[in-house]
């Protein structure tokens, strides 16, 4: 089973050992403001291909590769004037820019999925400082296997990935609790290409523009793009009126739904329909929910504004059908 290291306590020794495990081209489970991410040498195919082999990923999904900061990512990748305002205005934090490589990145196509472009995003707290510390990117999808419900804690991933991987560095609850947003900049235009865990209107207040929508059938550019991700192992539904026996219900602001006294359990993602305290309940109610293996999950209807239109891009790729 995998070791794990408190970085609150012993953060010295857990950067020391981060660093040994990664210069062997394997992964560690690192803690970031998002969710607990997979992290490994974003230069090397032994490492990348470790972490599809530990997360049983499909290749055709590509991987985000974490930066310390601008510097470093402007090594790799090509910045238009509205992806450097965005990346000075929420550098480091939840946001990921697909940018085009440069000619001198080293980056491998296995991390971009033989794309030409590729995701950054310069997380905050430890993961910054161990990316500096290792001085390359580090790939780092969400540490769980693929599809599933993504990791908001050291124990979620030790449950999940324990047994394939040697250690997992414990920096508490992930804050904001989903995955980062994805914007790309192409021909003058912002395309949002997943909702996650910055406002999307924060964005459109920085670049003066709206963001294009891509829909759920768009060829796959960026992570969480898949049709069916983020899935427990029971069924899901979604905006229900009704409970129905044996299902978990999942609420949001204390909805009287009907059947709701019906429940095995009921949770609620914020008695006082807080959309950020939801987001960063979102997966850990769901894992928990999924272990007492109900008829089905449902959840109340969520608000699609703010932060809601992540958590409802969640959800709606969590009850697709599993391919």
């Amino acid at each position: 089973m995998a070791d794990i290291i408190d970085i609150g306590t012993q953060r010295d020794a857990a950067l020391a050992r981060a660093v040994e495990i990664l210069s062997a081209r394997e992964p560690v489970a690192m803690p970031t403001e998002t969710v607990y991410g997979l992290a490994a040498d974003a230069t090397n195919p032994d490492a990348i291909a470790r972490i599809y082999e530990v997360k049983g990923r499909p290749r055709f999904n590509p991987l985000i590769a974490h930066v310390a900061d601008l510097t470093m990512a402007e090594r790799h990748a090509r910045f238009d004037p509205l992806s450097r305002k965005l990346a000075e205005a929420f550098w480091p934090g939840p946001l990921t820019l697909v940018l085009p490589l440069t000619a001198e990145s080293d980056i491998h196509d296995l991390c971009t999925a033989g794309l030409p472009t590729v995701g950054l995003r310069c997380p905050r707290g430890f993961a910054s400082e161990l990316i500096a510390a290792y001085g390359k990117p580090l790939a780092a999808p969400s540490a769980n296997r693929s599809g599933r419900i993504s990791p908001t804690s050291a124990a979620h991933v030790a449950d999940d990935l324990g047994d394939r991987i040697q250690l997992v560095l414990d920096g508490g609850s992930a804050p904001v609790g989903v995955e980062s947003t994805i914007v790309k900049i192409e021909d003058g235009e912002a395309r949002l290409l997943r909702p996650g865990g910055l406002d999307a209107a924060e964005i459109e207040a920085v670049l003066g523009m709206t963001l294009i929508r891509a829909d759920h059938g768009a060829a796959i550019e960026a992570p969480g793009m898949l049709a069916s991700h983020y899935a427990p192992d029971v069924g899901v539904r979604l905006d229900v009126d009704c409970v129905k026996p044996g299902e978990i219900l999942i609420n949001f602001a204390g909805q009287d739904i009907a059947g709701r006294d019906m429940a095995v359990e009921e949770l609620d993602l914020s008695p006082r329909g807080d959309l950020r305290e939801a987001a960063a309940n979102l997966f850990a109610m769901m894992k928990q929910a999924d272990a007492l293996a109900p008829a089905a999950i449902v959840f109340a209807p969520i608000p699609t504004d703010g932060l809601g239109e992540a958590i409802n891009d969640r959800l709606s790729r969590a009850a697709a059908p599993k391919g």
